[in-house]
């Protein structure tokens, strides 16, 4: 049932690894530098519960962007495993992550819907992780749940960086955080990856292409400093004179 209004609802993605998939093959398992959609939405999906083989069609029409807090670094890690069976050694794999990152994900759409997935990240069926398994996240999710539209709500969200990279850029009262979200039909040419989910069933996992633009909103940095007024020192040049 609609509510016929839409929210938008914030989540706050910060752990030591995060890492986000969009094209990785067995032996090479990379990372996007910001969160996908298709992840995002996994997340909430096991949060209310669904079964992978579930029908995704109310999810996959939300609209998604990401607010880029604290870009982190990307790093590399690899794995080796043997066959359960028979013992023999598997191929080497290579594992990309990304190290001490903070991202703000928002979805848009039906109030209705969008009120059921707060509800369940706030007492989520299974627990969420930052794109694998082995990557929990070391906060709260929720943050909230907005109405005014997407743009409005992640320039409105406080600014989730760590205390040490606010401080760093102390001198700015209002910081610029680049914003990746989908692009708008008929918006023009945008970027495309390939994140858009169509099935979570393990037996036949279906993503399509999404197209996605970026762009930047300022928020408030909590940490700045109010810059000093330069006062120059009296001096006066007979004065040396008086003597």
């Amino acid at each position: 049932m609609s509510g016929g209004t839409t929210s938008v609802l914030t989540l706050r993605l910060a752990g030591p690894l995060q890492s986000w998939g969009a094209s990785s093959r067995f032996a090479r398992r990379t990372t996007e530098r910001a969160p996908t959609k298709s992840g995002v939405l996994g997340l909430l999906a096991a949060a209310q519960g669904r079964d992978r083989g579930s029908d995704i069609a109310d999810l996959a029409a939300l609209t998604f962007a990401v607010r880029l807090d604290q870009p982190g670094t990307r790093v590399r890690d690899y794995q080796t495993a043997q066959h359960g069976d028979t013992g023999k050694p598997m191929p080497v794999s290579e594992r990309f992550y990304l190290s001490d990152a903070v991202f703000v994900a928002a979805v848009e759409g039906d109030e209705v819907l969008i009120d059921a997935l707060y509800a369940a990240v706030r007492s989520p069926a299974y627990l969420p992780f930052l794109g694998r398994r082995s990557c929990p996240p070391s906060r709260p999710i929720d943050l909230g749940v907005h109405r005014g539209g997407l743009w409005r709500a992640l320039a409105a969200e406080p600014w989730q960086a760590s205390t040490w990279v606010q401080r760093r850029r102390a001198r700015e009262d209002r910081v610029e955080l680049e914003v990746i979200a989908d692009l708008p039909a008929g918006d023009g040419p945008g970027d495309a990856v390939r994140d858009q989910p169509i099935s979570f069933d393990p037996r036949h996992r279906r993503y399509g292409l999404r197209s996605l633009h970026s762009r930047a909103v300022a928020v408030v940095n909590p940490l700045s400093a109010p810059r000093r007024a330069f006062v120059p020192p009296k001096h006066d040049p007979m004065r040396l004179l008086e003597d």
